[in-house]
């Protein structure tokens, strides 16, 4: 960890930020470079480049940096009917490490286009659910996501159906992989588009960071060269630089404090040790993403909600997926997840009889790496252990690839993160109880989607395909809706400028903050809303309105 500043905990810093991911790093960076005194308090540790390797055991399999299985004692249910039971895996996923998920995404960052910013105007209500426009547009996003893809490092061009651009991408896109050029030759014999996949990883040296070895190793692991573009590469080096932020890893927050005037005066936390500390603040920024965020404020006396939209409207995307083995090698285990997707089908077409949208992106499978292949990639098999399985495998992994459908999910009050009455986390919050079910919608969209990347398999010849049946959604690393944006204070948390609509030193930016569900791939959507959101604040302070 660098040599930063060490704040006095019992001095007012201008910000506490709590959370250090796609969000938090952003609005760290604007806030101390422009010379506010900012704490960053992160529960995960302070891990950088020198630390990451390829270790599929400690990464995949032990899952090092989302925690160990239990601690969290989170609870997943499909009902609030139903007792809230313990799972195996927790529900929501996130890296528990200085950056947050961003560290380990595959970075593939769509923007979002205008029609999603308006579905609820131009499609009119949906039964059952919350859907709703957002209280910004596209043209007020879009000079945001350019400055991701400038600030951050995108790598990309153009699409036929591109949203309109303010610049170029900065880097142009990494070298085709093998399921690329496959599904370019596919979508073309069925009439359809082949785009090239935009990542948040370097194709050249960007920003004084090298560009990407195209080791293949990027899904659940850390980058070792720098080259992802996550908020602990590109961000909070250059804040921890500005000589005014200090990141406090391993510092759990459990409570945000209110003064007599009801403003925000402090966040209360757990260091390592388990002691509990607290850090005084002029103003608050929650970024702990979609399930810790709410969490957070129903753990504080259900703080800003007043409309009782904390929590509620979770969001997961849905997914799909289909298999295929071919003759020859294609080496999938090389390179970046996904250099091409179709957004052919990203709109609703109430042709089709359901809401939905999405993407069909090509890549290696199920899994990428040795171990994530021989545990879940290979075909269906009668047994996975022996000499003919291990011939099956060794066979089949330089020959597999996959079509993965990333969709979206609808915004319903029965989809919600709550505090469990009993349960506890290994600090003795309350645990987090994931109640999901998806709405029917959903999962056509996503069978569409998924029958849709079968034709498009079967156009390619290969030798074998397969492909799990669509079921119900039962967790993700996608945690969007649960304290959502808008201008009426009466169905939503935060305002357009991510300020509460409570409490005016709180500002509340990550996944949560979204409206919508984006088309399954929502970073770069956070990403962009956080340096808008920083802008803000930056305003607001300067003019002395926190």
């Amino acid at each position: 960890m660098p040599d930063t500043p060490t704040f006095n905990t019992r001095e007012e810093v201008d910000f506490v930020i709590i959370g250090s991911g796609a969000a938090g790093g952003i609005i760290a960076k604007e806030l101390s470079t422009a010379g506010f005194s900012t704490v960053v308090l992160e529960q995960g540790k302070y891990r950088n480049v020198q630390d990451f390797t390829h270790d599929e055991i400690r990464y995949f399999l032990n899952g090092e940096m989302f925690g160990s299985q239990g601690e969290s004692g989170m609870t997943f249910r499909k009902d609030a009917a139903d007792e809230p039971r313990a799972t195996q895996r927790d529900p929501a996923a996130y890296a528990k490490t200085v950056g947050g998920s961003s560290v380990v995404f595959s970075a593939h960052l769509w923007r979002m286009r205008p029609i999603d910013f308006t579905e609820q105007s131009v499609l009119g209500a949906i039964d059952g659910t919350n859907f709703a426009d957002w209280p910004i547009s596209y043209d007020e996003l879009e000079p945001y996501y350019t400055k991701v893809e400038w600030d951050m490092g995108v790598s990309g061009a153009p699409g036929h159906s591109d949203p309109p651009r303010s610049r170029p991408f900065p880097m142009p896109p990494l070298p085709i992989n093998s399921s690329g050029a496959i599904m370019e030759k596919a979508a073309a014999a069925l009439g359809l588009h082949a785009d090239v996949q935009p990542h948040a990883i370097l194709s050249r040296p960007h920003n004084g960071r090298a560009a990407c070895m195209l080791c293949g190793f990027c899904a659940f692991f850390g980058c070792e060269f720098g080259a992802k573009s996550s908020s602990l590469a590109a961000m909070i080096p250059l804040a921890e630089a500005s000589g005014n932020c200090e990141i406090r890893p391993e510092s759990t927050a459990f409570r945000i404090v209110r003064n007599a005037t009801g403003r925000v005066s402090e966040v209360l936390y757990y260091d390592k040790d388990g002691n509990e500390r607290g850090q005084k603040a002029k103003a608050v920024v929650l970024s702990a993403n979609g399930a810790e965020s709410p969490r957070l404020l129903l753990e504080s006396d259900n703080l800003a909600n007043s409309s009782g939209y904390v929590g509620r409207n979770l969001m997961f995307n849905a997914h799909a997926g289909v298999n295929a083995i071919f003759p020859q090698p294609l080496n999938e285990y090389k390179g970046v997840q996904a250099t091409r997707v179709i957004l052919d089908f990203y709109e609703t077409d109430p042709a089709r009889g359901f809401y939905g949208g999405g993407g069909i992106d090509a890549r290696g499978g199920l899994a990428m790496t040795p171990l994530m292949y021989s545990v879940f990639g290979g075909p269906p098999a009668d047994r996975n252990w022996g000499a003919e399985y291990k011939d099956r495998i060794a066979y089949t992994f330089a020959r597999q690839m996959g079509l993965m459908v990333s969709a979206t999910s609808l915004p319903m009050d029965r989809n919600n993160i709550t505090l469990h009455p009993e349960k506890k986390d290994k600090w003795g919050r309350p645990a987090i109880v994931v109640t999901y079910r998806d709405h029917p919608d959903d999962v056509a969209n996503a069978r569409f989607l998924q029958d849709k990347a079968q034709e498009l398999l079967d156009a390619a010849g290969p030798e074998q395909t397969w492909a799990q049946p669509v079921g119900e959604t039962t967790g993700g690393v996608h945690l969007l809706g649960t304290c959502r944006m808008g201008d009426d204070p009466a169905t939503s948390v935060i305002d357009r400028n991510h300020r509460s609509h409570d409490v005016p030193n709180l500002f509340i930016c990550d996944g949560s903050s979204l409206v919508s569900s984006t088309r399954g791939q929502p970073t770069m959507t956070i990403m962009a809303l956080a340096f808008r959101a920083a802008d803000r604040i930056k305003e607001a302070a300067s003019a002395g309105a926190i």
